[in-house]
């Protein structure tokens, strides 16, 4: 695997990323996924760009999309938009705890993820990482009452963030 980073003359320059090297991104992919929803450019470091090649590959968005559906179809939500529904949201029954009541209010905002996350082409990976973020946060709107983040407004701000 290649990536673009940042020379020290300020030019891009491919570089090889090793397989350990991606092994140890595994490792720090939160405090990763934190600095590339907050607006950080995946060039400046090998780390970052292994990272943000992961997050906006085919295969990562589709399972991204695939968790917001399940995340749907459990809080009650049957009436999810045909480009939303699928046979695996329901293939596999989720094992945590969700505020069913926050995620109706938010429902629409959330299937909108899915969809813009299926879109083919590039998106911008602030977006996706802002979205695992928002699934991998065990103590955020979508899974504790006492999160006093605002689920809409995170899934709002992600879905602004996918969009060129």
């Amino acid at each position: 695997m290649h990536v673009l980073l940042d020379d020290d003359r300020g030019r891009l320059t491919l570089c090889r990323l090793w397989p350990w090297q991606r092994v140890l991104v595994q490792g720090v992919a939160a405090r990763l996924d934190r600095a590339l929803a907050d607006g950080a450019r995946p060039e400046a470091s090998a780390s970052l760009a292994a990272r943000a090649a992961r997050l906006t590959s085919t295969e990562f968005r589709r399972d991204l999309a695939a968790s917001l559906r399940r995340i749907l179809v459990a809080a009650g939500e049957p009436a999810l938009p045909a480009a939303v529904r699928s046979p695996l949201s329901v293939a596999r029954p989720l094992r945590v705890p969700l505020r069913s009541a926050r995620i109706s209010q938010s429902a629409p905002l959330l299937a909108e993820l899915a969809s813009r996350l299926l879109e083919p082409g590039p998106v911008p990976v602030a977006g996706v990482a802002m979205v695992t973020e928002l699934l991998a946060d065990g103590k955020g709107p979508l899974y504790r009452d006492a999160a006093t983040d605002d689920l809409a407004a995170l899934a709002a701000r992600a879905a602004a963030a996918l969009t060129w």
